[in-house]
């Protein structure tokens, strides 16, 4: 009689796709409104027995996968997956087809140029050049979660996704009414300035398009001095141009 386990198509055996989807479980179960899980909260999610839970999380922690805090008996995801998550979105398409007209507008500008996508909540920062002449460079964290509706990238998420793909967006402008005709204005105007607050940045984002969908914004960051706040200037004309010659390379409007 054969004692051999049931394999998959792929031919991995069902304990080792088991031990995977476990893993990829307690992975999953952490998100931005919950970064901290006890043990118990973990065993919920993956509907095991507390022993078989700490095994997985003490494997995971074996590979920087988690961190576990011994004060509060919490745990949280590790440093691996910040690396994995860069990986991730270095291997965006839209990175590489954006890279070349980043680059072009950073020497026409002589700003720094942020590349955002939306990541299912917020416009996040998965590239930046700021190889600028200026002595003081602005500097963005590849990773960077924006903020929804002071970031001039997040303001053009708003504006151009479709209403139910942006959490909370109806309580949003039941709360700040004002900010449905400021995205009516993006809108109109394919542009999103934030202004300065008391850091004294600004920025000027774009959307870029494929097929008619939003799949990025392109930001101008500078200071109030070198980033002028009329949406009619040479370096919002320069964005303007820039994401729209990126739109149509891509098949967008």
């Amino acid at each position: 009689m054969s004692t051999s386990k049931p394999k998959s198509e792929t031919g991995e055996t069902a304990p080792t796709i088991q031990t995977v989807e476990r893993a990829a479980v307690v992975l999953g179960s952490f998100t931005v409104a919950k970064p901290y899980l006890s043990l118990n909260e973990l065993t919920a999610s993956l509907g095991t027995s507390k022993a078989t839970a700490h095994r997985y999380t003490k494997a995971l922690r074996a590979a920087h996968l988690l961190r576990y805090d011994e004060r509060t008996a919490l745990y949280s995801l590790g440093p691996q997956v910040l690396t994995l998550a860069a990986s991730a979105r270095a291997g965006l398409p839209i990175v590489a087809a954006a890279e070349p007209y980043m680059e072009s507008l950073l020497h026409e500008v002589d700003e720094t140029v942020v590349l955002s996508v939306w990541d299912g909540e917020t416009a996040t920062v998965v590239r930046s050049v700021d190889n600028t002449d200026h002595i003081i460079r602005i500097g963005v964290r590849s990773g960077a979660r924006l903020d929804l509706t002071d970031s001039a990238q997040g303001r053009v998420f708003c504006s151009f996704l479709p209403p139910d793909q942006v959490p909370g967006l109806k309580s949003i402008l039941r709360r700040a009414p004002e900010l449905a005709a400021e995205f009516e204005n993006i809108r109109e105007l394919g542009l999103s300035l934030n202004s300065p607050d008391i850091n004294g940045v600004r920025t000027i984002a774009a959307p870029i398009f494929e097929g008619g969908t939003i799949v990025a914004s392109m930001a101008i960051v500078g200071t109030a001095v070198t980033v002028s706040a009329d949406v009619d200037s040479p370096m919002a004309r320069a964005l303007l141009r820039t994401t729209r010659e990126l739109s149509e390379g891509l098949g967008g409007s």
